[in-house]
C-alpha cells in the first residue's frame, strides 16, 4: 500500500493534494494546524493536528504516525502563510510568523520525518517563484520562499538516494489573495491543477525543480 504524508493539508493546495492522492488509492496521512476540518476528514480518516513551527508538536505528530505506518513513500510540505506589510510597518511577530510557516516549518517537519521515510521516498515542497515576489509589502514572504529554495538545494545533496522536488507555481487561486492587495491573474492555476501536476511529476520519477509557470 502506497503511503503519503501531507503537511499543511488544511490549506487549499494541501487539501487538493490529499483529494488527488486518495483518488489514486493512496493511504494519506494529513496534518493540519487546526483540528475539526470536516472537508479534510471526509477525504481521509488519518487527520492530525500540529503547528509546523512548534518542534514538540511536529515531533509528537511523527511519533504518533510511526506507530501506525512503518514508512512513508511520498512526503509533501504544503504549509505556508502570507502577509502584505512594508518593512517599516511590519512587527517582528508578523515576520516570524511568515518565516515559520514557509521556511522554519519546512526544516522542522523534514528533520523529524526523515527517519520515517522509505529509502527511496519522494520529498515535495510547495514553493513559489520567489524572484517575482520581491515587491513592496512581500519582503517576508519572498525572503522565506528564497530561503526555502536554498534549503531544498542543500537537502537534495544530503539525501541523494531520495528524490527531492521543489514545486514553483505561479499564481494559484487560493485564499492567500485575500491577504494581499494584488489582483489575481486571469491565468492563475487552481489548487486541483497544481495537485494534478505534482502527482504526475511523482509518477514520472521527477526530481529537482518543477516549474508550473509555463
Amino acid at each position: 500500500m502506497k503511503t503519503a504524508l501531507v503537511w499543511g493539508a488544511g490549506g487549499d493546495i494541501g487539501r487538493a493534494l490529499v483529494a488527488q492522492l486518495v483518488a489514486d488509492e493512496w493511504t494519506v496521512y494529513a496534518i493540519a494546524h487546526y483540528p475539526g476540518d470536516q472537508a479534510l476528514e471526509a477525504l481521509t480518516p488519518h487527520v492530525m493536528d500540529a503547528n509546523v513551527s512548534v518542534p514538540y508538536e511536529v515531533q509528537m505528530a511523527i511519533t504518533t504516525l510511526s506507530q501506525e505506518v512503518p514508512q512513508l513513500d511520498l512526503w509533501i510540505y504544503a504549509a505556508g502563510d502570507i502577509t502584505s506589510a512594508k518593512v517599516a510597518e511590519m512587527g517582528p511577530e508578523a515576520w516570524e510568523r511568515i518565516l515559520d510557516a514557509n521556511l522554519n516549518g519546512a526544516f522542522l517537519t523534514t528533520h523529524y520525518s526523515l527517519p520515517l521515510l522509505a529509502d527511496e521516498a519522494h520529498l515535495v515542497f510547495i514553493g513559489a517563484i520567489s524572484e517575482r515576489l520581491r515587491l513592496p509589502g512581500l519582503g517576508a514572504y519572498a525572503a522565506a520562499k528564497a530561503g526555502l529554495e536554498a534549503f531544498i538545494e542543500a537537502l537534495s545533496k544530503e539525501e541523494r538516494k531520495r528524490r527531492v522536488t521543489l514545486v514553483r507555481p505561479a499564481a494559484v487561486t487560493t485564499s492567500f489573495w485575500e491577504k494581499v492587495p494584488f489582483r489575481m491573474p486571469a491565468n492563475a492555476l487552481s489548487p486541483e491543477a497544481v495537485a494534478q501536476r505534482v502527482l504526475e511529476a511523482h509518477y514520472q520519477g521527477h526530481k529537482g525543480i518543477l516549474d508550473l509557470s509555463e
